[in-house]
């Protein structure tokens, strides 16, 4: 016999400001805690000294979580130029300074133009999740090892100077997912020859995600303490958002019937591809691809409580 979870099956999606000095999955757990649900997951990390929208799923929106992973992001960010730390960030060691060259905004917005904008590589940081043997480059960072990384492509969209008060400057990114804001304020500054690092970080949106709709913890832990965890469900968005950009079928009670369980269904579809699959009352059943001779198959489906 299987083993029932603990906790509510609560199922949707939570937009969360997250404040400075929590890690992402520290975040995620207390989420997890306040909501009392089975299951929780986010969908890209920020640094602990980072703020700013951090989507989580709960319950079945966790099989979802790759849909969102994927996703553009934007990031407000304060650079300062002239002191290079370890970690790229204030959080860490100061291992150079010098001098800042006097520049304008137009000769800034001009390197971010011309070096910084479009498909571009960086190097990760050092300190960072990703992983080498097994191990997490901050790990062996907080060792003193350091090893040779690869340039990994990413891609800018928009990289506008909003603020230039030397040392400081502000930018506003929007980016491709695997991009490290760090890594780019670092090289900006070194391309000005004096090195930079990041003040302050704060992710302004997530995919169709905005900062704007998201909920405090604050907020989360008051409306917990005064009316229960069955009042946070408030804030939950439908996990079928996550998907928003698929087109949509809905299918009749026997294809939904087959399909539910795991079968191929035929359709009447012109264009193969991933899709979100409804029934005909409009209950999200999962995602499904349609191939070229319009079988629909199942990819990901959600329990049917």
């Amino acid at each position: 016999m299987a083993r029932r979870r603990k906790g509510r099956p609560v199922t949707g999606v939570l937009l969360v400001d997250k404040p400075a000095g929590w890690s992402s999955n520290g975040l995620l757990q207390k989420v997890r805690w306040l909501f009392q649900a089975q299951k929780a997951g986010h969908t890209g990390a920020l640094d602990p000294a980072a703020t700013g929208l951090l989507p989580i799923c709960l319950g079945e929106a966790t099989k979802f979580t790759q849909f969102l992973l994927d996703a553009d992001k934007r990031y407000q960010t304060t650079g300062v130029m002239g002191v290079e730390t370890d970690t790229l960030d204030g959080e860490g060691e100061v291992v150079r300074q010098s001098p800042v060259p006097s520049i304008s905004a137009t000769e800034v917005q001009q390197v971010l133009d011309e070096h910084f904008t479009g498909e571009i590589e960086q190097i990760p940081p050092m300190y960072s999740a990703l992983k080498r043997d097994g191990k997490k480059l901050y790990e062996l960072a907080r060792e003193g090892k350091s090893v040779d990384l690869e340039p990994r492509p990413v891609r800018i969209e928009r990289n506008q100077l909003t603020r230039l008060a030397l040392p400081e400057f502000d930018l506003d990114v929007h980016c491709s997912k695997g991009t490290y804001i760090r890594t780019l304020v670092a090289d900006v500054g070194t391309h000005f020859g004096c090195g930079a690092h990041v003040k302050t970080l704060r992710r302004l949106q997530h995919g169709q995600f905005h900062l704007d709709n998201a909920v405090t913890l604050e907020a989360l832990e008051r409306r917990r303490e005064e009316q229960g965890p069955e009042a946070l469900d408030f804030w939950l968005i439908s996990l079928d958002v996550l998907l928003a950009d698929l087109p949509a079928i809905h299918l009749a009670e026997q294809p939904t019937r087959l399909f539910s369980h795991g079968n191929d269904v035929q359709i009447d579809a012109d264009q193969p591809g991933q899709v979100r699959v409804y029934d005909t009352h409009k209950r999200f059943l999962g995602v499904g691809r349609v191939t070229e001779r319009s079988r629909l198959q199942p990819v990901r489906l959600i329990a049917q409580g």
